[in-house]
């Protein structure tokens, strides 16, 4: 239809430098950790490389630049008011790729060029004067996650970004709520909250329900935040210390579904990490008396998704619709324990 119309294809328009700049936005908004899936998806679609690695690595030196909520004050209507995403552009011109195409035919650079400054005081900080230094959102991998797992550090608690404590298993969402508000339940500030089978073939879907709630008898107590670790998605305005997109998920056999009460979780952002500390055999045990978890859906659509969507660091999409690429095919593979 665009080619019909005379416009550029979306595969004109989403090249390498294109991913590039919008993850760079994405940090300096402190944007939602979907967006990474998002981006993953539509890069998958058109062959264009992009690892879980690069999406930290492109963040690094990008400053936190919108004030809005979790990671700052206001809320995302005042983005708008403040000059929108052609006011963040211009503040960020430098870390930009100007010469990319944008949909209306002009260039990033072009757009940026002609935006207004943020006014004082608005919700889009100027370069000079960042709410934090990047990257917003960073990647672990580990023997928890050994594909990769996404955390919003501006969103999180600095002190929990590092943490070693106790696992509470919960086995999906009816478990979870159940179980947290018990006033009995056995948890200490401590513990780590572990939610599995939520991942994009566990449901199936991908949830928001990544955002575990603290037990009721904790926040009672005062407590705000805990390290809390899952195979869901959790969304743009959630906040706290929440390890997202663990890969592969559970209901494939990812190591998620091994976790048992009282393991020990051991998170380290600024290492990267993410790791279970259980004995290599004391897990090979619990793999040999693993099976994959039944599903209701044994023909139509949802079988179909099931059988043939992709683990988060490629976007949860569809493999026959990635682009046959080496490095896509590899990821397609099926992984541990699907049916």
């Amino acid at each position: 239809v665009a080619a019909a119309l005379g416009g550029p294809r979306p595969s004109e328009l989403l090249t390498q430098a294109a991913f590039a700049n919008a993850i760079r936005v994405l940090h300096a908004i402190g944007g939602s950790t979907n967006a990474v899936l998002h981006l993953a998806a539509l890069a998958g679609r058109v062959g264009v490389p992009l690892s879980l690695e690069l999406v930290a690595g492109l963040g690094r030196d990008v400053p936190l630049l919108v004030d809005v909520e979790p990671s700052g004050q206001g809320l995302i209507g005042d983005v708008d008011r403040a000059g929108g995403v052609p006011t963040l552009l211009g503040e960020l011109a430098e870390l930009l790729t100007a010469d990319c195409r944008t949909v209306d035919g002009r260039t990033l650079g072009a757009i940026a060029a002609a935006a207004p400054p943020p006014p004082p005081g608005a919700a889009i900080r100027p370069r000079a004067d960042p709410l934090a230094m990047g990257p917003a959102i960073q990647v672990v991998r580990g023997s928890l996650a050994p594909d990769g797992a996404v955390v919003k550090t501006v969103a999180a608690t600095p002190a929990l970004l590092r943490h070693r404590g106790p696992a509470l298993v919960f086995h999906g969402y009816a478990d979870m709520t159940q179980r947290a508000q018990d006033p009995d339940l056995a948890v200490t500030p401590d513990h780590v909250l572990v939610l599995c089978g939520c991942g994009p073939v566990g449901v199936p879907g991908m949830p928001e329900w990544g955002m575990v709630p603290i037990p009721d008898r904790l926040v009672r107590a005062g407590v705000r935040d805990m390290v809390r670790v899952t195979d869901a998605r959790m969304s743009g305005t959630g906040f706290g210390t929440v390890v997202l997109h663990v890969a592969p998920e559970a209901a494939v056999g990812g190591p998620l579904a091994l976790v048992r009460d009282g393991d020990i979780v051991h998170l380290d952002v600024a290492a990267g990490r993410l790791d279970l500390e259980v004995d290599p055999a004391e897990l090979r045990g619990r793999r040999a008396g693993w099976t994959p978890p039944p599903s209701p859906h044994r023909r139509g659509w949802p079988a179909l998704y099931r059988d043939h969507v992709t683990q988060a660091p490629t976007g949860c999409d569809l493999d026959f619709l990635t682009a046959p690429t080496a490095e896509h095919r590899l990821f397609v593979e099926p992984v541990i324990g699907r049916s």
